[in-house]
């Protein structure tokens, strides 16, 4: 209980997100190895149109309370529902790009808004 009280609201969160990946089944982001096929969970950080070679791509980053990853979807401007602060599933290949973990084109399930 002491801890939880000295604790900053961000220590908090990354915990909760922690637990939620657990009990949802998924694998941890911080576990994560290039070229492995994974299902994560995490709450979008951000989310950016940046094109790709000339081809637009939504980028967000997904974060579970132990790492983050990319999330790009190419040739996609936007979609509904991808937007920062909302929860998602997602499942795919994780390659490494400058370093970071990113997943392209992943299957995605959103996670209902609020407490579930």
């Amino acid at each position: 209980m002491l801890d939880r009280l000295s604790s900053s609201q961000e220590d908090l969160e990354s915990e909760e997100l922690r637990e939620d990946a657990e009990t949802a089944g998924c694998t941890r982001i911080g576990d994560c190895q290039d070229r492995q096929i994974v299902t994560v969970t995490g709450t979008l950080r951000t989310v950016t149109l940046r094109p790709r070679a000339g081809v637009p791509a939504l980028e967000a980053e997904l974060f579970d309370g132990s790492a983050a990853l990319d999330v790009v979807w190419l040739g996609r401007r936007s979609i509904v529902g991808i937007e920062p602060g909302r929860r998602l599933i997602a499942s795919g290949r994780i390659s490494m790009s400058r370093g970071r973990r990113v997943l392209f084109n992943p299957k995605y399930e959103l996670r209902p808004l609020g407490r579930e």
